[in-house]
């Protein structure tokens, strides 16, 4: 059986139409399912205003108790027309010292009185692109390391394949040859600690602007992986997007790993990373390369003396505050939540007033951005990790 529709005024109709016909109000309060106060109601507005009275009325309440008066308003918006370049909390100071006797509402109200008004226009933001860095050559093991994931490929039981390699660049010796599940950077970091504890730290460390090494939408692309690399005093190096053959030594090597060690594929994950570490042995330590003079990248290679030790905390003794990035990504000054990144959870920043309600935010010997009174978000400074350009000689 479907259902019977009905809509509220058909419903009114039918209950006025029977209270019309001389039927008792009780019994026709009951037939509906609804109470006598609510029947009256109904046909005292029906006997007022005819059938526009049964139509649904406004919720709205008559009086509201906190809303802002409306002259307050107007003398807002015209001290903002006056001056359409201050914000918000200059508008209300100026408000407060030439209307001492008037009760001005809070900063956040005047910023939205004015975006109801189109008086304030949202600052485009500037998204960061990824450029490639600086490249060094490095001519001694461990002034380099070159690391990236292999292409993804598929094992017998049908899951993919995401190989972590990490090669240093002058002895093209193979660091690691990881089969991991995902790119994630919770995968990825224990691969490089390890790294680090039985190679050391190296000087440098290049790698392309994809995940995890890398975040697109984070400050200046830095990642937590990066940021950890950072404060190892780890160089990052990235290579320019669509240009491979800026780590063409690395790319080099996964050609031979693809020959020898992915084709065919084994069925699951353990096997795989079997088979990588018999390459792993053989690339280091049998095969000759002819880069190498036709020595073995066994040969040439020596760990690092910059053994690795977990990084202390950065201080910043020329700063007005130091404070902790939440896990959420933001550091808290008072009652403000000012926005940085996720990828600097858990880390100390340096905090300084350089102008009038003016802070710079800084990471290390890192420069990241500014926030102002106005904003709860930083706005980036020049990337530090571009290829500075050098001024023309005079000659």
């Amino acid at each position: 059986m479907p259902w019977k529709e009905c809509n509220r005024m058909d419903e009114r109709l039918r209950f006025v139409a029977r209270l019309l016909e001389g039927e008792s109000m009780t019994s026709v309060c009951a037939d509906f399912g609804i109470s006598r106060k609510t029947g009256y109601k109904l046909f005292n507005r029906y006997k007022d205003d005819g059938l526009m009275g049964l139509a649904d009325r406004s919720r709205r309440p008559k009086r509201q108790g906190n809303r802002l008066p409306v002259q307050i308003e107007q003398t807002l918006v015209s001290l903002k027309r006056d001056y359409p370049d201050w914000g918000a909390p200059k508008v209300r100071e100026l408000f407060l010292r030439r209307y001492p006797h008037m009760k001005c509402p809070a900063t956040s109200t005047v910023h939205a009185i004015f975006e109801r008004h189109g008086l304030v226009q949202a600052r485009k933001k500037r998204r960061y692109r990824a450029e490639g860095t600086t490249l060094q050559h490095a001519t001694q093991p461990n002034g380099l390391w070159c690391a990236d994931f292999k292409g993804e490929f598929r094992l017998g039981n049908r899951n993919y394949c995401y190989p972590l390699t990490i090669t240093d660049y002058r002895s093209r010796y193979l660091l690691a040859c990881e089969a991991l599940a995902n790119t994630q950077v919770d995968t990825a970091y224990p691969i490089f600690e390890r790294a680090f504890y039985e190679f050391g730290v190296p000087l440098a460390l290049r790698t392309d602007n994809g995940v995890p090494f890398a975040a697109p939408n984070a400050l200046f692309g830095l990642s937590r992986l990066a940021v950890w690399w950072l404060r190892l005093g780890i160089v990052i190096e990235r290579i320019k997007p669509g240009h491979p053959e800026q780590n063409g030594r690395h790319e080099r090597m996964h050609l031979t790993l693809k020959k020898e060690a992915t084709k065919p594929a084994e069925f699951n994950l353990l096997q795989q990373q079997s088979r990588f570490d018999t390459f792993v042995d053989r690339y280091n330590n049998e095969r000759p390369h002819q880069g190498l003079g036709m020595q073995m990248p066994g040969e040439v290679y020596t760990p690092s003396v910059r053994s690795y030790q977990p990084p202390e905390d950065p201080s910043y003794p020329y700063h007005d505050k130091t404070i902790c990035v939440t896990q959420c990504g933001r550091i808290c000054m008072g009652q403000r939540k000012i926005s940085i990144s996720r990828s600097f959870a858990g880390q100390m920043l340096g905090v300084r007033e350089v102008s009038d309600d003016v802070w710079l935010v800084s990471f290390m010997e890192y420069d990241l951005g500014y926030f102002d009174g106005d904003n709860d978000r930083i706005a980036p400074a020049d990337n530090p990790f571009l290829p500075k350009v050098l001024p023309m000689s005079s000659e």
